[in-house]
C-alpha cells in the first residue's frame, strides 16, 4: 500500500498543482516515506519548493517529552528555511507564519484519538488557511486504532487544545477524513485536498495499521501499535495521580501504576463489576519503578494491557470503557483515594484535568458515584457513539 506522501512523490500529476507555488510542510519524526526518508527531505529532493516547515506538539524533531513542554521557532540548518513551532508561543498559526507559503501540506501520523493534539492542530490550520486564502493538503496516513468509535461526545463549551469539537475520544477517522468533517462542521471556505492512501484497509489484517509498514514514534511516548490501540483509554491517566508509565519503557500501555494499590485486587474488582468491558485484550499484573514523572523511584503495582498478538480482538476491545472500569474499581476498593490530579493541563487552568480530557465531567461523576453501574455509563456513551457514526458516514474515504 502507499501512504499519501508516497503517492505524491510517485505521481508527477499529483504534484503538478504545486508548480510555481511556495509550499509549507507540517511534520514530525513519523513523517517519513516507505523507505524511511523524512518527508521534508523527500519533497525537496523531488523539486517541491518548500519554503517553511511547521512542528506540532513535541516538535518537528519529536524531542519534547511531556505536555506543556514547548518548542521554539528555528531555522533548518540544512535548507535554511524557517521552522515554526505550533506548540510554543502560539498553537494557532499566525498571519506571519501563514504568509510563508501558498500551500500547506499536513503530514502527521495520528493515533485516532481526540485528545492527541494533532487533530486540533489540523483544525487551527484549516481555520487560518480559510482566513488567509491558503490551500491545505492532507497527505493521508492510517488511523492505527482503526474504525471503532468509543467515548462520550465532547460537551459544547468544553473545547480545549485536546478537545477541538464535539467528537468522542476514539473517533475512527484518518486525518484526511477528519479535515472533511471539520470543514462541514465549522462551515470553512478553504481550498482543501486529501492525497489519499492507496490500498489502506481499515478492517484488514492489521486492524488499521498495515502489517508491511514499520512503526515510528509520532511522539516520544507513542512507542508501538499496542500503545496506539490502548491510548484512547490510558491517556485518561494523565488526569489522575496514577502513573501512566512515563519514566518506563512502556508508557501509556498500562491501566495504572501506583505504590499504594494492589493490581490483582483491582483486576478482580473490575471482573466483578463489568466483565464484558475487559474483552479483546489480556491484562497482566506487573511492577515498575518510574525513573521520572509520577511516583518516580517508587515501586508501583500495575496492570499491563496487551492489545496485540493472539490476545487482541479488534471488535471487542474498548479501551475507554476498560480505563473507566479501572478507575471505578479503584474507587470501589478505596472510596477516599486521591484519584483526580488537580494541576494545569494543556493550558486549561480552571477545570480538572480529567474533565478536560473527557470533554466534560460525565466520566468523573460516574466513577465517583458509588451507586452508578456500568449500565449507567453505557446509557450515556452508547447514544453518543451512534450519533458520531451517523455524522461521519459521508466523510469516510476508505470503505
Amino acid at each position: 500500500m502507499k501512504f499519501g506522501i508516497d503517492r505524491l512523490l510517485a505521481d508527477p500529476a499529483l504534484r503538478r498543482p504545486l508548480d510555481g507555488k511556495r509550499v509549507a510542510l507540517v511534520a514530525h519524526p513519523a513523517s517519513v516515506t516507505a523507505d524511511l526518508t523524512h518527508s521534508l527531505d523527500a519533497l525537496i529532493a523531488a523539486g517541491v519548493n518548500v519554503t517553511s516547515a511547521f512542528g506540532p506538539q513535541h516538535g518537528l524533531k519529536g524531542d519534547k517529552q511531556d505536555n506543556m513542554v514547548e518548542t521554539g521557532d528555528e531555522t533548518d540548518p540544512v535548507y535554511g528555511i524557517p521552522v515554526f513551532s505550533l506548540y510554543g508561543e502560539v498553537r494557532r498559526p499566525t498571519g506571519q507564519m501563514m504568509s510563508s507559503a501558498d500551500v500547506f501540506l499536513f503530514d502527521l501520523q495520528d493515533l485516532g484519538c481526540r485528545i492527541y493534539t494533532f487533530v486540533t492542530t489540523l483544525l487551527y490550520l484549516l481555520e487560518e488557511a480559510a482566513r488567509h486564502g491558503k490551500e491545505v493538503w492532507v497527505l493521508d496516513r492510517p488511523n492505527p486504532a482503526g474504525r471503532p468509535v468509543e467515548g462520550t461526545l465532547l460537551v459544547p463549551g468544553q473545547e480545549s487544545f485536546v478537545g477541538a469539537a464535539e467528537m468522542p475520544m476514539r473517533h475512527g477517522l484518518t486525518m484526511g477524513e477528519m479535515g472533511r468533517w471539520f470543514i462541514e462542521r465549522f462551515g470553512l471556505d478553504v481550498a482543501y485536498r486529501v492525497v489519499e492512501m492507496e490500498g489502506w484497509q481499515p478492517t484488514g489484517a492489521g486492524h488499521g495499521w498495515p502489517e508491511d509498514r514499520i512503526w515510528i514514534n509520532p511522539s516520544p511516548n507513542a512507542a508501538n501499535v499496542n500503545m496506539a490501540r490502548a491510548y484512547a483509554g490510558t491517556v485518561m491517566l494523565e488526569g489522575t495521580n496514577l502513573s501512566e508509565g512515563r519514566g518506563t519503557t512502556r508508557p501509556l500501555e498500562v491501566l495504572f501504576g501506583a505504590p499504594d494499590l494492589d493490581a490483582a485486587s483491582v483486576l478482580a474488582t473490575m471482573r466483578r463489576l463489568a466483565p464484558d468491558w475487559l474483552a479483546g485484550c489480556a491484562l497482566r499484573p506487573c511492577w515498575f519503578t518510574p525513573t521520572f514523572h509520577k511516583h518516580a523511584d517508587q515501586l508501583c503495582s500495575a496492570l499491563m494491557i496487551h492489545a496485540e498478538g493472539p490476545f487482541y480482538d479488534h471488535a471487542a476491545f474498548r479501551p475507554w470503557r476498560l480505563q473507566a472500569l479501572a478507575f471505578k474499581a479503584i474507587r470501589t476498593l478505596h472510596p477516599d483515594y486521591d484519584l483526580w490530579r488537580d494541576f494545569p493541563y494543556e493550558y486549561e487552568l480552571e477545570r480538572l484535568a480529567i474533565d478536560v480530557i473527557n470533554g466534560g465531567p460525565a466520566l468523573r461523576e460516574w466513577v465517583d458515584d458509588s451507586q452508578a453501574t456500568a449500565d449507567d455509563l453505557e446509557a450515556i456513551a452508547g447514544p453518543d457513539e451512534g450519533h458520531w457514526r451517523e455524522q461521519i458516514a459521508l466523510h469516510l474515504i476508505y470503505r
